[in-house]
C-alpha cells in the first residue's frame, strides 16, 4: 500500500517538474524555440486555434523562427496574431512562409527574465513539496488505519523525501540552465 503512496507522490512530482519546464520554455530568451509561439491563438475560418493547429514552426537558426502555415490563405492571420501578441515580435512574411527574427532582449529585460524563471521554478518546488506532504498524510493515514507498521512508515518517508530532494535538485538544475541561457548575449 505504501508503495502504491510512494508511486503516487512521484508521477505528481514528475508533472510538476514537466509543468515547470513547459512553463519556463516559454519565457523568451535570445534563442528562438517553437515553444515561444505556443500561447498564440490564430482566427482561422471563424475559430480561435493555437498556432500549431494551422502551421509548422520551426528554428532553423539561433536567432530566426519559421512558421509554414498548412493553408496558405492563414499567412495573413497568424502575421498579424504575432504581431499582436505581446512577445514583441515583428513577422515577416511573403505569402507562403512567415519568418519571425527573434531579436536578443537588453541587459535589463534579461534580469526580469531571470527574476520571473525564478519565481515559475519556486512554484514548481512548492508543488512537489505540497506533493511529499500529501503523500507523508496518506502514509500517516494507513497507519492510523493499521495497515502499516511504525518501521514501514519511516522507510516510507524516507523514500519520500529522496523523491523529493531530487526532484527539487531537478527544478534548481532546470533554473540554473535557462537563466545561463537567458543572460547569454
Amino acid at each position: 500500500m505504501q508503495d502504491k503512496v510512494i508511486r503516487e507522490a512521484e508521477e505528481q512530482m514528475k508533472k510538476a517538474l514537466e509543468g515547470t519546464r513547459h512553463e519556463l520554455a516559454k519565457i523568451r530568451t535570445g534563442k528562438a524555440s517553437p515553444a515561444l509561439l505556443d500561447t498564440i491563438k490564430v482566427e482561422h475560418y471563424g475559430t480561435l486555434m493555437p498556432i500549431a493547429q494551422v502551421a509548422s514552426v520551426n528554428a532553423p537558426e539561433p536567432r530566426l523562427l519559421v512558421v509554414t502555415p498548412w493553408d496558405k490563405g492563414a499567412v495573413k492571420a497568424i502575421s498579424a496574431a504575432i504581431r499582436a501578441s505581446e512577445l514583441g515580435l515583428n513577422p515577416q512574411d511573403d505569402g507562403a512562409v512567415i519568418r519571425v527574427p527573434v531579436p536578443a532582449p537588453n541587459e535589463e529585460r534579461r534580469k526580469e527574465l531571470v527574476k520571473v524563471c525564478a519565481k515559475m521554478v519556486e512554484e514548481g518546488r512548492v508543488h512537489v513539496r505540497g506533493n511529499r506532504r500529501d503523500a507523508n498524510e496518506a502514509l500517516k493515514k494507513l497507519q492510523k488505519d493499521g495497515h502499516i507498521s511504525e518501521d514501514d512508515i519511516k522507510k516510507a518517508e524516507t523514500q519520500v523525501q529522496k523523491l523529493t530532494d531530487a526532484h527539487i535538485k531537478h527544478l534548481d538544475d532546470l533554473l540554473a540552465r535557462k537563466q545561463a541561457e537567458v543572460m547569454e548575449v
